[in-house]
């Protein structure tokens, strides 16, 4: 996919997804499993559009699935338009405190959305970031769980969208791991965002800080837009053994989802009808089979990325697929994918 075609497409307007996900709909698979979103975003974009909590709450009810709870991860919205720019973020767990309380008050559904928040700090500010930590926890009233400092970097078209420029090896910055080395004395944990060849140094902080709880998202961000197009089966064979390496650090744990991204390469979002959850699931199977193998259900967590996986399909199918792939599982297990882990990790009492 070439970097302009990647632009426009990944520019594509939420009413323009929605429409295009009208075109397929499926009932709930197993409906009555409990579910712990631990991974979707909202905002309010000029260009993107709106997706609040009325918009998420019409996907989970639309969507026929008994979802108890989300985490709010950050996504650089609703900063702060005045002060000091490191606590300009701050604003943005004011926001997702401000949708938790909506919620809260059950007059939009029984999901008890944003019952955690991740929220974002410069880590590289070192150990001035301690009063941007103090700052986040008070905003977050008691709903603050971690930090996302995200750290993606590609050589290809990964990049061509994405709001931060993140320079090479952020991970291994001596002054980012000053600031890392805050979060774990607030009982915060560190969310990670990155792309699949970027995970060795994510585990070489996994290791310098074993008692900090460290979160890989999505999948460990498979990539699969130029370079690393046309090579899907080589490709695979990299991350297979990336995710198997990181898995041996045992305070990482992994969201498994944001498969639907358009880095990862598929062509779905370019049909003229959205996948079918079979589809999906044909194609996420050998990912997510083995992020479970790898780390074992108590360190995995199904995640919906939304609104973002939205461009691939809508939210009832994309857990459809996602319960197609773990159909074989055990209840146990089911309750720990789909429940307990994030629940857990977390902090959630549900």
């Amino acid at each position: 996919m070439a970097q302009q075609e990647f632009r426009n497409n990944a520019a594509r307007n939420l009413a323009d997804v929605e429409a295009w996900n009208c075109k397929r709909s499926e009932p709930a698979l197993e409906p009555g499993l409990p579910i712990v979103d631990p991974h979707h975003h909202l905002w309010f974009d000029e260009q993107r559009g709106c997706y609040l909590i009325p918009e998420l709450m019409n996907d989970i009810a639309d969507s026929g699935h008994h979802i108890v709870a989300t985490v709010y991860i950050e996504s650089t919205v609703m900063y702060r338009a005045e002060g000091p720019a490191e606590l300009q973020p701050v604003g943005e767990v004011e926001f997702a405190n401000g949708a938790a309380a909506i919620s809260a008050s059950g007059r939009c559904g029984q999901t008890q959305a944003c019952a955690a928040i991740v929220g974002h700090a410069h880590l590289v500010l070192g150990e001035r970031v301690q009063p941007v930590l103090e700052a986040l926890i008070a905003a977050g009233n008691g709903r603050l769980r971690g930090i996302r400092d995200s750290t993606p970097w590609d050589s290809g078209n990964a990049l061509a969208t994405y709001r931060r420029k993140i320079p090479r090896y952020r991970l291994l910055d001596p002054a980012f791991r000053a600031g890392f080395a805050r979060l774990a004395p607030l009982g915060l944990s560190y969310d990670a965002w990155l792309f699949h060849p970027q995970m060795p140094e994510l585990a070489d902080l996994a290791r310098a800080f074993p008692n900090t709880q460290i979160i890989l998202d999505h999948a460990g961000g498979l990539l699969g837009i130029a370079p690393h197009d046309g090579k899907r089966d080589e490709l695979s064979a990299v991350w297979r053994k990336l995710i198997r390496e990181l898995a041996q650090c045992p305070n990482v744990s992994v969201k498994i989802g944001g498969l639907g991204m358009l880095f990862c390469g598929w062509d779905f979002h370019l049909r003229d009808a959205p996948p079918s959850s079979e589809e999906l699931a044909a194609a996420w199977r050998p990912y997510v089979e083995t992020c479970i193998e790898a780390f074992g259900v108590e360190r995995c967590m199904m995640e919906s990325n939304f609104p973002v996986d939205k461009q691939t399909g809508s939210y009832g199918v994309l857990w459809n697929s996602m319960k197609r792939i773990t159909q074989r599982c055990s209840a146990s297990e089911k309750a720990a994918l789909y429940r307990d882990t994030a629940a857990r990790i977390y902090r959630l009492a549900v």
